[in-house]
């Protein structure tokens, strides 16, 4: 039997230690803000277009590049644009020429926003709009459009009997901004 006494007296601590652990726990709670701002992302998919003669003789160079674009614009006073701009003319010289404007181009199939209306002419010495997207838009899941949102640039470059045969190619930038 005294065995089983000392037995007891243990348990009862065991069971009050027990207790006393759950009644320390407690709760905190914490505010967690954040604010989602305007944002743009582009990536061109072809990693280079090369303009191809198609037709009678001296009939434009016509290629496309598509251009990829997740956009977020704020919702009452937002706009986003995509625009393109020559890096530098046409090398090396005595070919076509941007400064001639003998490259242009029109946009189509823009998933998201106005795509470019009409034709535009490329410049070196400024950026000139592919697609314009109004406040309140979006990319993704719960957006219009689609994921990411796309559109093709059409480009037709001159051919003039005036160019010096050989290769020529410049850089096209593309640039996204979004208020």
């Amino acid at each position: 039997m005294e065995n089983k006494m000392r037995h007891l007296p243990v348990a009862g601590v065991l069971l009050y230690v027990g207790a006393c652990a759950a009644a320390l726990a407690a709760t905190a709670s914490q505010t967690l803000n954040v604010s989602i701002g305007a944002v743009g992302k582009l990536s061109v998919v072809q990693s280079s277009v090369s303009l191809i003669h198609t037709g009678s003789t001296f009939a434009d160079f016509t290629g496309s590049a598509t251009v990829q674009y997740k956009i977020r614009t704020t919702t009452s006073t937002g706009n986003a644009s995509l625009t393109v701009q020559a890096a530098a003319d046409f090398a090396p010289a005595n070919g076509p020429s941007v400064a001639n404007s003998d490259l242009v181009y029109t946009c189509s199939g823009a998933s998201l926003g106005t795509g470019c209306s009409g034709t535009q002419t490329v410049k070196t010495s400024s950026q000139t709009n592919v697609v314009t997207v109004g406040s309140g838009a979006c990319t993704g899941s719960g957006c219009s459009g689609t994921d990411p949102n796309a559109v093709t640039v059409n480009l037709d470059l001159t051919d003039s009997p005036a160019f010096k045969t050989g290769s020529y190619s410049t850089n096209l930038t593309f640039t996204i901004s979004s208020l």
